[in-house]
């Protein structure tokens, strides 16, 4: 169903998401948008490959928060960093960023990204994915230790912020949608929400 462009206009957006890097990433756009939290168990299904669950979870975020706001357009966004298709989630405290550093370290990390954009009311539903590849330095223990002291990285994926001091921690990274690794591709947001009848400029 199309929208008309009085309806566009009217519809709120709704960033369905608690992450502060995500919040501000959309602050970029200058669009009016609230926050709120989707309500949404990220357990793995079993055999779920890393791609599969960012791009499952991101949907889920979205249609949660879109039933509770069926009017606007929602965003719903998921993040999984996989190691050889092992998926390298929070850490959530030291312990387990120092692990995941360490097993990191001197490999490839492929950052799933994925991206959905929901309105009820529309029947608008379209998800993406922006797949980001980035080798990590063959990293020591005292670097590690430094990093994670000075940054506690604990409410990242994979353990680092690419856009902070973690990006000492890198050889290189190759994507197309430069804010994907923080949390939210922008490019791709951008386009859905384009898609949906929201008016960016």
């Amino acid at each position: 169903m199309n929208m008309t462009t009085s309806d566009t206009k009217s519809r709120p957006v709704v960033l369905g998401s608690t992450s502060r890097y995500r919040r501000e990433l959309m602050e970029r756009l200058r669009l009016p948008f609230s926050v709120s939290a989707p309500n949404v168990d990220e357990t793995p299904w079993p055999g779920e490959s890393p791609r599969d669950l960012a791009l499952r979870l991101a949907l889920a975020k979205a249609k949660a928060v879109a039933e509770q706001h069926p009017g606007a357009v929602v965003i719903g966004s998921d993040q999984v960093a996989d190691l050889a298709g092992q998926a390298l989630g929070k850490p959530g405290e030291h312990a387990r960023a120092v692990a995941q550093l360490r097993q990191m370290r001197g490999k490839t990390v492929i950052f799933q990204t994925a991206l959905a954009v929901v309105c009820l009311d529309s029947g608008f539903e379209a998800v993406d994915l922006a797949a980001v590849r980035v080798v990590f330095r063959d990293l020591s223990d005292e670097e590690i230790e430094t990093y994670l002291q000075a940054e506690q990285p604990y409410d990242c994926a994979g353990s680092a912020k690419s856009e902070g001091l973690g990006i000492a921690l890198l050889e290189s990274i190759d994507n197309d949608d430069p804010t994907a690794l923080i949390g939210l591709p922008l490019i791709r947001t951008a386009r859905l929400l384009r898609q949906a009848g929201v008016k960016l400029l």
